[in-house]
Order: C-alpha cells, then sequence, then structure tokens
C-alpha cells in the first residue's frame, strides 16, 4: 500500500503549474513557492539570465554563480565539483525533462510547462 504523502506531493509539482514561450514574459511561482520541473515541449533555449535558482550553489541556472563547481578535491556534502555554466546558446530538446528549485524562468525559444511546488 502506497503513502499518501503531501510533503512529497508538494515537491513533486501538485501545487500546478504553468505554460509559456518564447514570446511571453518572464513566470514567476506563486509566492513562497518555486518551480521544481520543467518539460520541453518545443526545443527551448533561456535567456541569459532565464533561470534563477532558489540556491544557485545547488541547482542550474542562469546567475554568474555555477552550480556545483567547487575546485576538484573540495567537494563536500552539499557542493560537488566540475559544475559549468549552462550557455545561452544551450538548446535543450523537446521532451526532457529537468529538476531543480527556480523562482524565475524566462525563454528564448521554444514552449514548456513548468511545474509548481514547495
Amino acid at each position: 500500500m502506497g503513502i499518501n504523502s503531501t510533503e512529497v506531493a508538494y515537491g513533486f509539482g501538485q501545487l500546478g503549474s504553468t505554460y509559456t514561450t518564447s514570446s511571453a514574459d518572464a513566470i514567476k511561482p506563486p509566492t513562497g513557492k518555486v518551480f521544481v520541473a520543467i518539460t520541453v515541449l518545443d526545443a527551448a533555449k533561456f535567456d541569459a539570465d532565464g533561470f534563477e535558482s532558489e540556491t544557485p550553489t545547488k541547482f542550474i541556472n542562469g546567475s554568474t554563480t555555477i552550480a556545483n563547481d567547487l575546485a576538484d578535491g573540495s567537494e563536500t556534502t552539499d557542493g560537488g565539483s566540475g559544475g559549468v555554466r549552462v550557455p545561452a546558446t544551450q538548446e535543450f530538446p523537446k521532451g526532457a525533462t529537468i529538476y531543480g528549485r527556480w523562482t524565475e524562468l524566462d525563454l528564448a525559444a521554444g514552449a514548456i510547462i513548468a511545474y509548481i511546488g514547495e
């Protein structure tokens, strides 16, 4: 028998979703929430600062802070090494799903569905 856990459900997009295209403004989740997953409907590229992470050192983002980019041999329980910045030229293919915790998403090309969680 499964466990009905609102904690798990709220963390995996059960609080709603939104659709956006490259011609739309940036999207933001409701106050106190984040986008926890992005599904690409049409090959997508994000603006240079098109996906802002709740914790830039942990999740891919468009800021100058790079996720998990500690020096080799400096890994900790909270951070890995070798991460690089996602270039604005990076195209995410149709059908891809990306997981993270983002506070804003802005597309340069394509279409996505963004799922809301806590």
